[in-house]
């Protein structure tokens, strides 16, 4: 128990440098920083949206991880996981076996990764709002939520100067409503609500490392090496 407990707070205390160390793309809020974006060649920015959504991935797993310790007892775990996750993102139709993603033009890779990155933005606030009305969530896997949310704002800044660079054109439009993904009614049974929010938090750990494995192709593909998987 000793062990555990210096465990948290080692990492409550190591929070605010992983937070510092932990902002490679530097796409601030504001025009002006937008040109810091601008100015990166397009080699060196698609390394750091790699990274940053390397990044993101990482503290996704952490967090389900501290999830589970505090909300899911193992036997619903082993449930929820036999029976599968209803992701959101299926509506968007963004290929996931490994021969689809290979016909998948350089354009299409790009638009697929930020209809994932927008996606998750909303449902990313509302997660941050359900879980502080819980009495047992520690201030670490709020920390965590928050810091995803806002890398998440940071990578879709990133990969949109990507697109104008790479493709010399803007976003591409969805016909996917953000209804379609993400219903906003509010879950009134805590059971509920705690089982959407580990649904929810499952899900975006399995889109940012689509995301990953679409950006790393593209890396593949833009650096000519034979055979990109």
């Amino acid at each position: 128990m000793a062990g555990r407990v210096f465990v948290v707070l080692l990492a409550v205390s190591l929070w605010p440098i992983l937070f510092t160390i932990s902002n490679p793309i530097n796409c601030g809020d504001e025009q002006s920083s937008l040109s810091n974006c601008l100015s990166i060649s397009q080699e060196k920015l698609l390394d750091r949206v790699i990274q940053h959504t390397e990044l993101i991935f990482r503290v996704s797993e952490e967090s389900c991880t501290l999830f589970e310790e505090m909300f899911i007892p193992l036997p619903l775990q082993l449930q929820t996981n036999q029976a599968g996750n209803a992701c959101m993102t299926k509506a968007l139709h963004i290929p996931s076996s490994k021969s689809e993603i290979q016909q998948i033009t350089d354009k299409w890779l790009l638009h697929s990764v930020l209809m994932l990155v927008q996606s998750w933005i909303k449902p990313l606030v509302y997660l941050q709002t359900t879980m502080t009305q819980y009495d047992f969530a520690s201030e670490t896997l709020l920390n965590k939520t928050k810091w995803m949310l806002e890398k998440l704002i940071s990578l879709e800044q990133g990969v949109v100067v990507l697109i104008k660079k790479m493709l010399n054109e803007g976003a591409m439009a969805t016909t996917v409503t953000e209804q379609d993904l993400f219903p906003t009614d509010l879950q009134p049974d805590i059971l509920a609500s705690i089982m959407n929010d580990y649904n929810l938090l499952s899900c975006f750990k399995k889109d940012t490392h689509k995301m990953e494995i679409l950006l790393k192709l593209l890396k593949c593909r833009q650096n000519e090496i034979y055979n990109c998987a």
